[in-house]
């Protein structure tokens, strides 16, 4: 059993990971993934109860839009139920369990639908209530037992339109828009605050940042990253905002990295991923901070790296089984 390498050659792995890890599966382990060929490497954790999806992914020249689902217990990666549309460019998030990919587009138009995955039942449903207007590159983070789906674009230009979904009602309603017109943005919550970082105005490409307060219902400005993003990976990892990847504003394909510190509402470089990603993923996956897929400016990557803090360096993870142009990684933990 071995990692294999963007060529789809075997890397050489130590046996002993592959036996921590069952032993880490042991009782509670899920058993609902068989059948996967292309396998990855994660570290060992006491228990390894996240679940870990890569959604959607679409071009003119591959619209498979396919969704895996990686399998810790036995190492593999498994092809799970499509969307419902096939479609780029979608938000993806979870609330309760679920996945909801939100907005996207193909090659004809932007859609305002939105659609919820079952894993129990490795199912789509559409009968989710859709937004306001179509777009795309929009940015999807729960807070608080709401969605809340930021920015974007609608075909003509970037919008600052903030909705939030309450899974109750099957309703989306606007909340107070952001200070500046953001599409293919990264956001995510820390201490009771949604952050929403760089992106692009329809211009050029965002270094700025703005903090969204649910209390009071306001946006606020907030420390510059180092460098300008759009479609970066972003997370929250140990007490910090990650952003990585993305492009820059001569749209130049990105290694950089850097976190945000909310003691002192700096941000601070980190470590360069082995890969230029843009349009990439960062997740937190039983308790290991991975870097997925993207695209180096030449070909979308399948490729995976993980993140270790006490060296501050990146290291290849194993691969996925399939390319996803413009798709998303959700865990569900």
């Amino acid at each position: 059993m071995g990692v294999y390498n963007e060529q789809g050659a075997a890397l050489e792995e130590p046996e002993h990971r592959l036996l921590l890890v069952k032993q880490a599966m042991g009782k509670g382990g899920s058993s609902r993934c068989r059948g996967g060929r292309q396998l990855s490497r994660l570290p060992p954790k006491d228990v390894l109860n996240d679940m870990m999806f890569v959604v959607g992914g679409w071009t003119p020249d591959d619209p498979s839009c396919l969704v895996e689902q990686f399998c810790p217990d036995y190492n593999e990666w498994k092809t799970a139920a499509c969307m419902v549309n096939r479609r780029g460019n979608v938000a993806v998030g979870t609330l309760d369990g679920q996945i909801y990919s939100v907005g996207g587009e193909d090659n004809v138009r932007c859609y305002s639908n939105v659609e919820r995955y079952n894993p129990d039942t490795d199912s789509w449903s559409t009968d989710v209530a859709p937004l306001s207007s179509p777009r795309s590159g929009v940015c999807l983070v729960a807070m608080d037992g709401y969605l809340y789906a930021i920015g974007g674009h609608d075909g003509i230009t970037a919008i600052n339109t903030v909705e939030r979904y309450d899974p109750k009602m099957n309703m989306w309603s606007k909340q107070a828009a952001m200070l500046t017109r953001r599409t293919r943005a990264a956001a995510a919550v820390l201490e009771g605050h949604l952050y929403v970082i760089g992106g692009n105005d329809g211009d050029m490409a965002l270094s700025s940042v703005e903090r969204y307060n649910p209390v009071d219902g306001t946006w606020s400005i907030c420390a510059h990253m180092l460098s300008p993003r759009e479609n970066a990976g972003c997370t929250v990892y140990l007490g910090h905002i990650y952003v990585a990847g993305g492009k820059d504003e001569l749209s130049l394909e990105l290694c950089a990295a850097e976190r945000f510190n909310p003691d002192t509402m700096r941000w601070t470089p980190v470590k360069r991923l082995r890969s230029k990603r843009d349009n990439m993923s960062l997740v937190v996956f039983s308790g290991a901070l991975l870097a997925v897929g993207g695209s180096d400016g030449l070909t979308t990557l399948k490729t995976i790296e993980v993140y270790c803090h006490e060296t501050n360096s990146w290291r290849h993870f194993g691969s996925m089984k399939s390319k996803h142009p413009g798709g998303r990684v959700a865990v569900l933990c």
